[in-house]
């Protein structure tokens, strides 16, 4: 069989970056290729490269055997080429029919009732079922995805290119994702998919090809593979995929909880008579379907949003509705779900956005004045603890991948050492050798006597790091479970909305 796709020694550079260095690749028909990476191995660039956002340096492109030149995005789908960004690329207020017609000149012309009808079936067609007339903003994550290769299909993509489709959906979308993706394959759609999880890899692909710092590693047969070995092309090392961790050793308890109740932006309660504490020496991890009160509930320790009625108490201290930075002056650090939104400001630059929490205070600031020698210290020594891929402090935090961008909010968040660490989806967007720093030091910050509550829909790394596990369900404990006798059934059946006897925080 031909590839329907090859690439030529692609060079792609950028001021101070080798971002493709001579990348060999050849994707087949009908097939799912993993691109598998670190974060700033040139995975995405490359594929930018082919839907014609970035141009070529060097190299050729080849398209069912003929040479092309992608200039721009409007001729690589031209050409049958279709790519679903990270960041989805829809506008929230518009209809789905509106957002999948939108820049196709000749559907304009027709009536929404015929636009609206030729949506349906081409949902029908590749099984990516929609209500064209929903607005967007009304749908979950999961929906909108849909929508993206929905609009990329409608196009007329064969060859189409998810960019780390997974890193806002839950497990049970994620499933639902591949499901999709394997019938689209059976019907000649060519999938290219983006990812650092190896798991998702080894569980969608036909075949993965492993790029490290610009350069292509190696392409094999997924059956052949292993995630050790993935993981060590990836990284260059051999990495721990276990965390290993000493038995817990509590304190007092640093958190509590006490009939909580807090609405969220449609003044419904997200959050119902919610009780719980988090002892100083552990990891307190609060799983559960996205969207069933996590972020609320993390909204209210924070000081980001009101408590309706109920308690949080940090240190003994009484913390309830307070301003986050009279609760950052208790003690307490946070790594943001939404890092662009909440965890950064991308015109900023790294320099800038380590020092967010704290620039009011010595030595980072003296009458006023911002002492920028003691900050650009900071600043590099952080860059280089937490491999934060750049070329200087003194870049925009905006022009980082969302990985690096990740590891300037958790840098800066454990540098302050809090007693107590809220930190939610810390390892979102990161590749495997981030995970296992980051887990590490999440280990290192318990093992120091600070009170972790981590919040995070992925299972393993619940089940991995967690010393006790809370399931949360349409803004209720569903129960505590002990990590070592927790097990994905359980954890599951919790998720779905059932209860279990919870254990007597008393007796730890």
């Amino acid at each position: 069989m031909k590839p329907i796709l090859s690439l030529r020694n692609i060079v792609k550079r950028f001021p101070g970056v080798l971002a493709n260095d001579n990348i060999n690749l050849d994707i087949y028909p009908s097939e799912i290729h993993s691109i598998l990476g670190e974060n700033g191995a040139g995975k995405s660039t490359l594929m930018n490269i082919l839907y014609g956002a970035y141009g070529i340096d060097e190299g050729e492109v080849f398209l069912e055997g003929e040479e092309i030149a992608v200039a721009s995005p409007k001729e690589a789908i031209d050409l049958g080429i279709g790519m679903v960004h990270q960041h989805f690329m829809l506008i929230p207020v518009f209809s789905v029919a509106e957002n999948i017609i939108l820049g196709m000149p000749g559907k304009q012309r027709l009536s929404m009732r015929d636009i609206e009808n030729s949506v349906k079936k081409a949902g029908e067609k590749f099984g990516l079922k929609v209500d064209p007339n929903a607005i967007v903003s009304t749908l979950s994550v999961g929906e909108q995805q849909r929508v993206e290769i929905l609009k990329a299909l409608y196009r007329g993509a064969k060859i189409l290119i998810l960019d780390e489709p997974t890193a806002v959906l839950t497990p049970a979308e994620t499933q639902e994702l591949f499901v999709m993706l394997r019938e689209l394959t059976e019907q000649k759609v060519t999938i290219i998919f983006i990812s650092h999880k190896l798991n998702e890899v080894m569980a969608v692909s036909e075949r993965i090809s492993v790029m490290r710092r610009g350069k292509m590693i190696d392409t094999v047969f997924t059956k052949d593979t292993s995630p050790e070995e993935l993981a060590q092309m990836m990284v260059g090392r051999e990495v721990v995929l276990r965390v290993e961790k000493p038995l817990a050793s509590l304190g007092d308890a640093t958190l509590k909880i006490e009939g909580l109740y807090v609405k969220n932006e449609k003044q419904v309660l997200a959050v119902r008579d919610l009780s719980f504490k988090v002892f100083a020496g552990e990891i307190f991890a609060l799983t559960g379907v996205d969207g069933n009160g996590q972020t609320e509930l993390v909204e209210a320790i924070t000081g980001l949003r009101n408590v309706t009625q109920g308690n949080v108490n940090i240190q003994g201290k009484n913390a309830t509705n307070k301003s986050p930075r009279q609760i950052i002056e208790m003690g307490s650090g946070h790594i943001p779900g939404d890092r662009q939104k909440q965890g950064l400001v991308l015109d900023m630059t790294i320099m800038d956005n380590m020092i967010l929490e704290c620039f009011y205070k010595e030595p980072y600031s003296k009458q006023h004045f911002m002492q920028e020698d003691i900050i650009e210290k900071l600043a590099e020594d952080l860059i280089t603890d937490y491999d934060i891929r750049c070329t200087g402090s003194s870049v925009s935090a905006g022009n980082l991948s969302g990985g690096n961008q990740q590891k300037i909010v958790v840098a800066r968040t454990i540098f302050h050492e809090p007693t107590l660490l809220v930190a939610v989806f810390p390892t979102r967007g990161l590749d495997v050798g981030a995970i296992e720093y980051i887990h590490k030091r999440l280990i290192e910050e318990r093992n120091r006597g600070c009170a972790v509550l981590l919040v995070s829909t992925e299972l393993d790394e619940v089940l991995s790091l967690g010393d006790r596990i809370g399931v949360m369900y349409e803004g209720e404990l569903m129960g505590i479970v002990d990590g070592d006798k927790a097990d994905k059934t359980n954890i599951g059946l919790m998720m779905a909305g059932r209860k279990v006897e919870e254990k007597d925080e008393t007796d730890l």
